[in-house]
């Protein structure tokens, strides 16, 4: 925001909370000035859902205390984050020999993306199963099927080996291990179990993932396969 933008912000706010109007005019270009230097790289408002007079509005709704530039930073830096971690980082059009251009295209993309002047791509978000899909994308990707030839991906499974020791067991009827949390490395859902490495202290110096799973992850798995099939039975 310029000088010009940060009076009309204060104005705004003013109207809403009249203890922040400075009647004097050397305490309001003093105002002005502090308010510009702190709140210079954050846009008065953006085509994709961010607005400075929003921010003032619900600080002002819910807080007692008067409101200060970093109760419109905050926000923004919020907004910021929240947009490139739905973002992925599309393919540049830039010749990929020219690295250059390259890193400038995707730096470019990921700045427009933060500051709100673009959308974020989707891809991760439809990819990772968080969140609510939309059912017609669903049926899509059901039609589209994988993405990966099975001739590249038997080609693939001995750099992924616990990937393919999941999609061997699904194909099979066998419990997924990854379905669940590993009570024992603490894996989380989706992601393999892991190995300690021991030093020759017999200290813990890292840990490594395992192709299978820890056997009481297998078991946890089973049980809630049988559990999924025997409540469509109870129903």
């Amino acid at each position: 925001m310029d000088r010009r933008e940060i009076a009309a912000l204060l104005a705004y706010i003013g109207r809403l909370d009249p203890r922040t109007t400075r009647t004097d005019p050397g305490e309001a270009r003093d105002q002005i000035a502090q308010w510009h230097e702190l709140l210079s790289d954050v846009p008065p408002a953006t085509p994709h859902g961010w607005d400075a007079r929003i921010a003032a509005r619900q600080h002002i709704r819910i807080s007692p205390y008067p409101i200060l530039p970093a109760d419109i930073a905050r926000p923004w830096e919020s907004y910021r984050r929240e947009r490139l971690a739905r973002h992925t980082d599309p393919t540049p059009h830039a010749d990929p020999d020219d690295q250059a251009a390259w890193t400038a295209e995707l730096v470019g993309t990921r700045r427009a993306v933060a500051s709100g002047s673009a959308e974020p791509r989707q891809d991760r978000a439809i990819t990772s199963g968080r969140g609510r899909v939309d059912p017609q994308l669903q049926a899509r990707l059901r039609e589209v099927g994988t993405c990966i030839p099975p001739a590249a991906r038997a080609a693939l499974a001995p750099l992924r080996p616990a990937r393919a020791a999941r999609e061997t067991a699904v194909a099979q009827g066998r419990p997924d291990a990854l379905a669940v949390r590993c009570e024992w490395c603490k894996a989380q859902v989706g992601e393999p179990c892991r190995r300690r490495r021991i030093g020759p202290d017999d200290g813990t110096r890292g840990t490594t993932p395992r192709a299978t799973p820890h056997p009481g992850r297998l078991d946890l798995a089973e049980a809630l396969l049988h559990q999924q099939v025997q409540q469509p039975a109870m129903a």
